[in-house]
Formats: structure tokens, sequence, C-alpha cells
């Protein structure tokens, strides 16, 4: 019951994957153009006697059928400029409106021979949205400013590599709509609009929240989280959260992170929540120092040789705390 995205269509889509028994008949590849978390969405409830299709209360439920059909046309134009209207002024001024507790994500896990299923919370990235607007957003302060900037630019160089290795590449959904260097992230080639979805509710929404991919097929090969406005731990919370929902996931795990914060990422890792387990994070998940991973960006595109690499060759170059 929240509005919490404005999407553009940008033609007929070409996936015919089976989602529910009675398949949608159309289904269209679209851009977002502004995305929120649910908690900061826009209620339903807030549209009670501004809009045609809600109204009164007695229109509470059917909205006169507006979202109830898919794709739709809302027939007062006022009506989507008014919800566009109201979804940017949400993104410039965050109000948290708490979500209905029982919207939560299916697991499974093993008890001895039995499948159990659980429904476990996946929590948001802490990193401010910084979706499209026509509006300019208020000024930030210069710090927080330049870090999220260094966010973007390292999330564009990794995309980047991917696809130069011929992989394809996926950036968290909420960052899809960020723009480094005059190039828009979930725009750039080898970009994917679908993960496999061979993964439970829980693992999906975890993994769509991951701040980049790389995947070869229907198969993930690596995934980089990238710590420069949120603290290390979130990143790392992340890794684990995948690692326990799926325990033999066989993939490359990477924090990057600034190369002053070193010290943090190898005093973070060794927390008991992560060393204490079955699969250590810290023997998996490498750290890769901003300066390094661009040094060798930039060395790569040099010599020309990205398409005769494998995404393993970043284990040599990320550092290990097994110590």
């Amino acid at each position: 019951m929240h509005w919490v995205g404005v999407l553009e269509v940008v033609g007929p889509s070409n996936d015919t994957r089976p989602i529910w028994a009675g398949d949608f008949p159309v289904r269209l590849e679209v851009r977002p153009l502004l995305l929120l978390d649910a908690q900061n969405g826009v209620p339903m409830r807030e549209l009670e006697g501004k809009v045609a299709f809600y109204e009164t209360a007695q229109d509470a439920g059917k909205f006169k059928g507006i979202v109830r059909s898919s794709p739709n046309r809302i027939p007062q134009r006022a009506d989507g400029e008014l919800l566009e209207t109201l979804l940017h002024e949400a993104q410039r001024n965050p109000t948290v409106r708490p979500v209905d507790k029982r919207k939560l994500y299916k697991a499974e896990r093993k008890v001895g021979q039995t499948v159990v299923q659980d429904l476990v919370s996946v929590p948001e990235t802490d990193e401010v949205p910084n979706a499209l607007s026509p509006t300019p957003a208020p000024a930030q302060a210069p710090a927080e400013d330049t870090a999220t900037t260094r966010h973007t630019e390292i999330q564009y160089h990794l995309l980047t590599l991917g696809a130069d290795m011929g992989l394809d590449v996926w950036v968290a959904r909420n960052d899809r709509s960020r723009t480094w260097n005059g190039h828009t992230l979930g725009e750039l080639p080898h970009m994917v609009n679908h993960l496999p979805t061979q993964f439970n509710e829980a693992t999906q929404k975890t993994i769509e929240l991951i701040d980049v991919l790389w995947l070869k097929g229907n198969s993930i090969v690596a995934a980089f989280e990238v710590e420069c406005t949120t603290s290390v731990y979130s990143g790392l919370l992340r890794m684990s959260d995948l690692l326990a929902l799926q325990p033999n996931l066989d993939l490359k795990l990477y924090l990057v992170a600034p190369d002053e914060r070193r010290t943090k990422v190898a005093q973070e890792i060794r927390r008991p929540t992560f060393q204490l387990r079955s699969k250590p994070l810290h023997a998996v998940c490498g750290f890769l120092a901003f300066s390094n991973l661009v040094e060798k960006v930039e060395a790569i595109r040099r010599l020309n040789i990205a398409s005769s690499l494998s995404p393993s060759f970043l284990e040599q170059t990320a550092e290990y705390f097994n110590q």
C-alpha cells in the first residue's frame, strides 16, 4: 500500500520465465527513474480525496480498478503528475513509515533430512538513494557528497571491468539510476534486468541489494560490497546473510573500501558472529582497497587484456585476514 517508484517503459520484454500459475500475457522492459525503499514510500491512504481513483473511503481496496490490472493507464493526467510530485518529495525529504511486519521473506534450511521454512527479514541498504529527479536534490554536506560520488565511481569501475571480461553484470536495484562521468549505472553494457530465479525469496532480496555482481549465464561468480558512506559492518553483514541463506553457494566475495579503512575491515571481519561459523567470513571474503582496485582496472584497460582474464584473478589482488 505504498507508492515507491517511477518507471519508464522502454519496450516489450523477451522474458518468458514463469512467475505464477496464471501469468500475465504481456510484459514490458522498464527503466527506473526513481526508486524508494518501502518504508519511505507514499502511503495510499494519503491520496484519499486528492485523486479520481480514491475520492472517498468507499473507494478503498479496489481504487476503481486502477491498481488491479496491469499494465494500466491512470485516466486523469493530473493524478499521475501528483503521484510523481509526491514521490520526488518523499525522496528529497524521506519519512520512515513502518511497513507491515508480516511482509517478510521465506527462507529454507535443512534440519537433518527435513526442509524447514522460516520467515526472515532482509534489511535494506544504508546507502542514500540518488535516483534521477527533474528537481535538484538539496545540498549535501561536502564529505557525504564526495563519499557517495566515490561509491558510484567504484561501482562503475567494477561494472565496466566485468562487462569487458565478457560477463553479465548487476548493480544494486536502488543504485541503477546513479550516474558517474555521464554514465547511468543501470544502462551500462552487459547490465541484466533480472537475476537468476533459483533462489528463495530471502536470498533473492539479499542478492538484489548487493552493490555489484558479476554473472556468467545463470551463475553468480563474484559479489562486491562497496563501503564508503556506510559502516564496514553493514557490508559484511549482507555477505554473512547470503552465506547463511545459501551455505553451499560457490562465489567470490569482496569488500571494497578506502585504503584507510583496512584496519577497520580487519577488525570487523574477525567478529565472533562472522568468525565462529562453519565457513568463517574472513576466509572467503577478500578486502580490496580502492587505490589497488583502480590501479588494476587502469592497467587492464591500458593493456587491453580484460577479455583474457578470469574472474578469479581478483583473488590474488584481494587481501584475506585469516590470522
